[in-house]
């Protein structure tokens, strides 16, 4: 399909073509596909009812007066007869509507009237009563009003023809209206039924693509022949039985999973799902081994150098003593050390890597690969991932995520992997004591803080900046390291962050970890994966500026041992939502809530099939429309009839041209 120029839209110039594209708008196709976020529904009503939502009729009896404040900033001013009093009537910024404001001429009006001071602030003026009481309300950038944005779009839907995608028999199955009424009805809707088909017709389309996708790489992957791999399971089931604590039901459940594809003649594309401190990695480990006594190299890519690091060091731990050669490969080694490593690995002197993106390097050849593990998988981007499958021939391919979501959601937006999930946590491990506590109330957290230092225990403290503002009050991590050394003065306290190199990251790691510094102020650089057995405290800044998933993320790096262990959320804001986590320990009812409270779908980051960033359909609210347009994808698939659709063999291109 062509995509069509802004240029052509009339009123769009450089300069609203600039701010369009800021949005993410760059051809006429992506402004009429800019949905609404959501509607202002308007009424006329009485003086006394007066707001953004209603409008009330005014009829001028002054000439209006303009004052210019600075330059860009206007104020406009006149009187008018409301209800038989006569108001006094300003608006912001619209100096050009003066000549259009004359005497006696009737004018509708949104805003806020003040009885006492007998002032309406106008937040909008209409000359005539709007055609259509339904406002759409867009996400705008500075410069780029709401008003100009609805125009740009009615402009191009006047001459925009979006020709029918849907397949017809869906269509007609759910009696669904045409593309094109949908779009306009969704940014110009007359009523509300009008405007509940619209949204009805663009969110199954939306999520009809999206599975489709899904599907189709499901569908291909199960023509792909994987490694079979044959191996002594009673050597496997010794090294199970010797590790010093009993796999949960859950972890025994997934092994057999694993198990299963890794004797498969399929490629092995299983994606794990567990809480944080549920036992993934140990998971890997037996796979790993089972792997090495195949005769296979592995793999295990991790997004941060320190993560990577610390994932060798448990590997290599549990590993070592069988004679399995594990080694790590990042981008802080120089030269000379990594040229070693990858001279090593293709002569088949090293039986499993640990590294980061590192690993992808072209530079990076194996001799017989015949495992890939990806912790944090939606932490990669789809090249990445592909590009270190592609290191051997068709290796089984095992994703780690630590964001936990329901089952039906799961099996819908991974459905081109298959899905082992972990709910059950280590026995051992205790419930996390978890507080809101308001800014002035602090000194019952600095009190805890001084008992667990009292007992050599260290502390997590994670601040949403690095760096402090006049215009923001929240806490940095310099401003808390000073605050911190003031209050506890012979204690060791160090700040970690993301502008760090690699190498003082992994310094300042080490010595948290080996006990040299006691309490570690940090940005979510430390969400993922760090793990210290001596912690027993994180405290978080400023909580409100994070989803519940992620506060339970950075909750997950203490707990890691059988002491008693503690949360403390710092906020004066949303602290209902935030009491969420005092509910509960579980990071499947939390993700949940996470849904309900934020009512978007932006918990998983980047899928292997593009993105979930959807325009208009939500993954909570709209669920059952999400697994309906996937029953209904895979049957299109089964059908053939996609090869009759040029859209979505574009599609298809799409998703198997991503190498």
């Amino acid at each position: 399909m062509i995509k069509l120029s802004l240029q052509n839209i009339k009123g769009i110039g450089p300069k609203s073509l600039s701010l369009l594209n800021k949005l993410g708008i760059i051809n006429v196709s992506d402004l009429v596909n800019y949905y609404p976020y959501r509607y202002n529904i308007f009424k006329i009503s009485s003086l006394k009812e007066a707001s953004d939502q209603n409008i009330v009729a005014a009829q001028i009896i002054s000439n209006p007066i303009v004052n210019y404040i600075k330059r860009n900033f206007n104020r406009l001013s006149f009187n008018v007869i409301m209800e038989n009093k006569s108001i006094k009537v300003t608006i912001f910024n619209r100096a050009f509507m003066k000549t259009n404001l004359t005497i006696d001429k009737k004018v509708y009006l949104q805003g806020k009237y003040d009885e006492k001071k007998n002032t309406f602030v106008a937040s909008n003026i209409f000359l005539n009563i709007p055609d259509n009481m339904v406002q759409p309300v867009y996400h705008l950038t500075s410069g780029l009003t709401n008003q100009a944005l609805t125009k740009y779009i009615t402009s191009a839907l006047e001459s925009y023809e979006q020709k029918e995608i849907l397949p017809s028999y869906l269509n007609d199955r759910y009696d669904f209206i045409s593309h094109n009424e949908a779009l306009k009805i969704i940014h110009n809707p007359s009523d509300a039924n009008l405007l509940k088909k619209a949204k009805l017709k663009l969110i199954y389309k939306e999520f009809f693509d999206f599975t489709f996708k899904v599907n189709y790489l499901k569908y291909q992957n199960k023509n792909i022949s994987g490694i079979k791999k044959e191996y002594p399971e009673d050597l496997v089931n010794t090294f199970i039985s010797n590790l010093p604590f009993s796999l949960t039901e859950d972890q025994i459940c997934t092994l057999e999973d694993i198990s299963k594809d890794l004797t498969s003649s399929s490629k092995m594309n299983r994606l794990i799902i567990g809480d944080v401190g549920s036992g993934k990695t140990i998971l890997c480990v037996i796979a790993m081994y089972a792997n090495y006594l195949a005769g296979y190299q592995s793999a295990f890519m991790a997004p941060t150098e320190i993560l990577a690091q610390q994932h060798y060091n448990s590997i290599n731990k549990l590993l070592a003593p069988f004679n399995i050669v594990t080694e790590l490969l990042v981008g802080s080694m120089t030269k000379k050390e990594k040229d070693n490593i990858i001279k090593r690995l293709i002569n088949n002197e090293i039986d499993i890597i640990v590294g980061t993106h590192t690993l992808i390097q072209e530079s990076v050849t194996f001799s017989n690969l015949g495992l890939v593990i990806t912790d944090e998988q939606h932490r990669f981007g789809v090249m990445q991932r592909k590009l270190l499958s592609e290191k051997g021939s068709n290796p089984d391919a095992l994703y780690l995520s630590a964001t936990p979501i329901p089952r039906t959601y799961a099996l819908a937006l991974y459905g081109d992997l298959d899905v082992s999930l972990i709910k059950t946590k280590p026995a051992g491990r205790k419930e996390i004591f978890t507080k809101v506590v308001d800014f002035k109330n602090l000194k019952i957290v600095l009190q805890a803080i001084y008992e667990e230092l009292k007992e050599k225990h260290q502390i997590f403290v994670v601040s949403p900046l690095i760096e402090g503002s006049e215009e923001s009050d929240l806490e940095s991590v310099n401003a808390l390291k000073e605050k911190f050394q003031k209050a506890f003065k012979n204690i060791n306290t160090e700040i970690l962050h993301g502008k760090l190199s690699n190498e003082e990251k992994q310094n300042i790691m080490n010595n948290f970890k080996n006990g040299v510094i006691n309490i570690l102020i940090s940005t979510t650089v430390v969400e993922v994966g760090v793990d210290v057995s001596n912690a027993t405290m994180m405290v978080i800044f400023n909580a409100e500026r994070f989803g519940l998933a992620t506060l339970h993320q950075l909750r997950g790096r203490v707990g890691r041992n059988d002491l008693e262990c503690s949360c403390y959320l710092i906020s004066d804001y949303n602290t209902e939502r935030l009491k969420v986590l005092e509910e509960s320990n579980d990071g499947f009812y939390i993700s949940q809530k996470d849904f309900e409270l934020r009512k978007e779908g932006d918990l998983f980051g980047t899928r292997q099939s593009g993105t979930m960033n959807f325009k208009i359909a939500n993954l909570y609210s709209d669920g059952k429309i999400l697994l309906q347009a996937k029953k209904d994808s895979e049957e299109y698939i089964n059908s053939k009839e996609y090869l009759n659709s040029s859209y979505y063999n574009d599609i298809i291109k799409e998703i198997t041209s991503l190498d």
